[in-house]
């Protein structure tokens, strides 16, 4: 499977050494795309529920701090712990009504109550992955990617008009086209070194141009302190404040898993993008990726600051644009982050970038982040079923985000909730997967063991399905070799394992039209089919042994799918009966 895509100029994988000094700098870069967003929600998450400056001060101190920890988490890899990747976090402004609400019924102690219940959801969503593998599909990841993106853009767009009132009205459009034109310039164009700054370079540029226009604003950098940790600490739990905080929990439950649903799909397009030759999605990173932004959820609630999350179109504009995507600029990236925690002054100067700057850089991330959405629904294949799930998702997601149809109907917050753009597609995607996966035909199963000795059972298993089916003797023999030659590439890691039991194998068998769908459901192992497939689809050398297994299944499946997760692999043969 050759692959066009830009990815292959990456420079550094995330596996591969950059030196300090580009880790540092292509760190920073990403900090300047998250430093403004966290301030921002979290002062209006403040400010807006009448907390003090104490609360406020505390409050960002957190922020930035715990971005930075569980952007350190999710390059490290620790354990199950984390993507292995650069994943750019930050705070994340879903949940800003709900916590404006929640501070100004309890205070801190009841946000930091609901969070904290809703940070246990969110992790349980990582330990049941593999059961909702049929409802959180790539349809419905890439459609929250892709509302995201669109529902971003007025974001963009409402920061190239906030400019000092003595500035003219130009001066806004013509510092972002600045911007634009140097990091564009230089990303298409320039040195292949200088792609890496490209990014820095254009934000350069488009500050000397606003401040030829007398856009900088200083009162915030003189009011920073230079130095400190603010007093507040835990604020406590506490869901007795007041009688409506409890009441709340369903709204953080629904966001939650909006935000988990946005956060799988990060981890898929992240897995992609900073590779230079395309690999299947490794869902254990993505587990992995779901338990670190539990953790960070929880910590945050631990602190009564609203909830950190993953910055996907960061993450993907970052990366597509320097073409470095070494886990050592994640490190940087959250050293940076801790270091602007205590010492405020430093985080103020960057917060004196213009917005017109950071309005154009923001444009460039969200169509990077709209791509990728395409990108993640078109990997799990784009039929008629799939484009209607993702096309009236979407439509709903943006039409519910222009037109309040809730207004008059249900009363605030629920209002907001159930109207926002994303809530909405994401609901809708998911009703319709799972509407399609009820209505399917009946799915036969077997259980049996991973063991060479079970094969006449599958065999058998697999004659029964084609009978169902009325399939012709054509048909039958390839339907039984493809499920032969899957067993037999799923035994061949296993089989180097000194492990004297044979592994548990659930078989499902669901008809679709003329083809059938089986699914094996057995204990990981370390090899993933899809990238062995993929390996053998690219190089034309003599097969050894064991890659016959392989090529076989190729020859006998339209298309298979490997899924790994902690302790269990899937994988989904599609066969189609012969013409």
């Amino acid at each position: 499977m050759a692959s066009t895509r830009p990815e292959q100029g990456i420079r550094y994988e995330p596996d591969d050494t950059c030196t300090p000094l580009v880790a540092i700098g292509v760190g920073a870069q990403g900090v300047l795309l998250v430093l403004a967003p966290i301030v921002l929600v979290v002062a209006v998450s403040a400010l807006a529920s009448g907390q003090d400056e104490r609360y406020l001060t505390w409050a960002v101190f957190a922020a930035l701090f715990l971005s930075g920890l569980v952007t350190i988490l999710q390059a490290a890899r620790l354990g199950r712990l984390g993507l292995g990747h650069v994943l750019v976090t930050g705070v994340t402004p879903n949940f800003i009504a709900i916590s404006v609400i929640a501070l100004a019924e309890g205070g801190p102690a009841a946000l930091a109550s609901l969070i904290v219940l809703s940070s246990l959801f969110y992790l349980a969503v990582g330990t049941w992955l593999p059961l909702l593998r049929r409802i959180i599909t790539p349809a419905v990841s890439g459609t929250v990617l892709m509302l995201i993106a669109i529902l971003l853009l007025h974001i963009s767009f409402d920061r190239l008009q906030e400019v000092p009132s003595s500035a003219p009205a130009f001066a806004g459009p013509v510092v972002a086209a600045v911007t634009l034109a140097v990091t564009v310039g230089l990303a298409l164009r320039g040195p292949p070194l200088w792609r890496i700054w490209s990014p820095l370079i254009g934000i350069g540029a488009g500050c000397a141009a606003a401040a030829a226009f007398g856009l900088y604003e200083l009162e915030l950098l003189g009011r920073a302190a230079w130095i400190g940790i603010p007093e507040l600490g835990f604020p406590g739990l506490d869901l007795s404040a007041a009688p409506g905080v409890l009441a709340l929990l369903p709204m953080f439950l629904v966001v939650t898993l909006v935000q988990a649903i946005k956060a799988i799909g990060d981890g898929v397009v992240v897995q992609h993008v900073g590779r230079r030759r395309p690999r299947a999605t490794d869902f254990r990173l993505i587990q992995g990726t779901l338990y670190a932004g539990g953790l960070g959820m929880l910590l945050s609630g631990l602190a009564g600051t609203p909830p950190t999350t993953a910055y996907s179109s960061s993450s993907v504009s970052l990366i597509s644009l320097t073409g470095v995507a070494a886990r050592r600029v994640g490190y940087a990236m959250g050293g940076i982050l801790i270091v602007l925690a205590v010492f405020p002054k430093l985080a103020g100067l960057l917060l004196t970038i213009p917005k017109p700057v950071m309005g154009a850089f923001l444009l460039l991330a969200i169509g990077m982040l709209f791509v990728e959405g395409l990108r993640t629904v078109a990997r799990g294949g784009l039929d008629a079923q799939t484009a209607l799930i993702v096309g009236l998702g979407f439509a709903i997601g943006v039409g519910f985000e222009q037109y309040d149809v809730f207004a008059g109907i249900v009363d605030p917050p629920w209002s907001l909730l159930l109207g926002n753009g994303i809530t909405a597609g994401a609901v809708t995607a998911i009703g319709l997967t799972a509407f399609l996966n009820l209505t399917k035909q009946k799915r036969q199963r077997l259980e049996a063991r991973l063991d060479i000795a079970d094969l006449p059972r599958i065999d058998a298993f697999l004659q029964a399905v084609a009978a169902s089916m009325r399939w012709s003797d054509a048909s039958t023999e390839r339907l039984r070799s493809a499920g032969e030659e899957t067993v037999a590439s799923l035994l061949q890691p296993a089989e180097r394992e000194s492990s004297t039991r044979a592994p548990r194998l659930l078989l499902s068998a669901s008809p679709e039209g003329n083809s059938v769908d089986l699914e094996f459901v057995a204990a990981s192992n370390e090899e993933n089919l899809a990238d062995q497939l993929a390996y053998l689809s690219e190089q034309n050398e003599l097969p050894n042994e064991e890659e016959i297994s392989f090529r076989l299944l190729r020859h006998y499946a339209s298309s298979v799918l490997h899924q790994k997760y902690h302790g269990l692999d899937i994988v989904t043969v599609r066969v189609d009966e012969s013409p």
